[in-house]
C-alpha cells in the first residue's frame, strides 16, 4: 500500500477549480490521458496515451467541497479523496491517494502511480 498526499493553492474561485478537476469532458490539461469514457453517473474509465484503462467509481461528491472515488485496473486498486476549501480569496486543494498493488512485481511501482 502507498499513500500520497498533495496540497496546492490557486488564486481562483472554488467554482472554477472544482470545474477543472471534476470535468470528465474537458481533460486536455491531463497530458497522460487519451480519452475518458463515462459509463454512468457514478463510473468512468480513463485511458492513458498507451491505451491502458483504469475504472473509477465515485463514492462521494459534495459540490465545491469533496470528490472521492475508488479506482482499479489490472495492476492496482485504490481510493482517491479530493478536499476543496475556499479561504482568503483562494482555493486550497488537498488530494490524497491510497493505492495497493495487485501483483507482487508491481509493488515497487505503486508510488509512481
Amino acid at each position: 500500500m502507498a499513500v500520497a498526499n498533495m496540497k496546492a493553492t490557486f488564486p481562483n474561485s472554488i467554482e472554477s477549480v472544482w470545474g477543472v478537476v471534476t470535468s470528465l469532458e474537458n481533460y486536455a490539461w491531463r497530458s497522460d490521458l487519451s480519452k475518458i469514457e463515462v459509463l454512468n453517473e457514478k463510473q468512468f474509465v480513463e485511458y492513458t496515451k498507451e491505451g491502458y484503462a483504469t475504472t473509477f467509481t465515485v463514492t462521494a461528491m459534495e459540490p465545491y467541497k469533496r470528490w472521492e472515488f475508488d479506482m482499479e485496473n489490472d495492476n492496482m486498486k485504490g481510493h482517491w479523496c479530493g478536499i476543496f476549501t475556499q479561504k482568503d480569496g483562494q482555493v486550497e486543494v488537498d488530494f490524497t491517494e491510497d493505492v495497493t498493488a495487485k501483483k507482487v512485481l508491481m509493488k515497487p511501482f505503486v508510488k509512481a502511480y
